[in-house]
């Protein structure tokens, strides 16, 4: 990264944008665990204190185990923390690197954008059903699939521009060798 000049105002600005993508995500997905924590918990104690057990627990947390993988997945793409297998990336040539950086990138957009796409179809399929037990619409099992395809595609084309503009912070990207 090029220390003698400043970075570009629209890279500052798209950077901001995705740090306060990211701490909702984390946000959204720390309260989904909090949350369906405490509902095992009465799960738990309902059917061996109060002999009556809960039965929509298990629905509810079948849903926030969706937002919790999938936004956690996102912000993972974001931070450089998401699972990634970069040792072949690391061991051949720099000009190589660069090119398997570039086209990662790529495949990461074209992936992030058909999760999206297919996720709304899904989400539009499923949206008149309901979950049993709880009565909310089935598409909300799909809509953290959406958002997380939308989220990748977004991040992806971050770590792109980034990439093309000299920017590119990633720790398994370009060091010198």
């Amino acid at each position: 990264m090029p220390d003698t000049k400043p970075q570009p105002v629209f890279l500052k600005r798209m950077n901001t944008a995705f740090e306060f993508l990211t701490r909702i995500c984390i946000v959204l997905a720390a309260i989904s665990l909090v949350a369906m924590t405490v509902f095992y918990v009465w799960l738990v104690y309902g059917r061996y204190v109060l002999n009556d057990t809960p039965t929509w627990v298990e629905q509810v947390s079948l849903l926030l185990v969706m937002v919790i993988t999938f936004l956690g997945a996102a912000v993972g793409v974001h931070q450089h923390s998401h699972l990634s297998v970069v040792v072949f990336r690391n061991i051949v040539p720099r000009p190589v690197r660069n090119f398997f950086v570039l086209v990662t990138d790529l495949l990461m957009i074209g992936f992030g954008g058909m999760m999206f796409w297919y996720g709304i179809e899904l989400t539009k399929f499923k949206w008149n059903s309901l979950i049993p037990l709880i009565q909310v619409s089935e598409g909300l099992r799909s809509l953290p699939l959406t958002i997380c395809g939308a989220l990748l595609c977004l991040f992806s084309i971050g770590h792109l521009v980034r990439l093309l503009t000299g920017w590119d912070e990633r720790q398994d990207n370009i060091d010198e060798s």
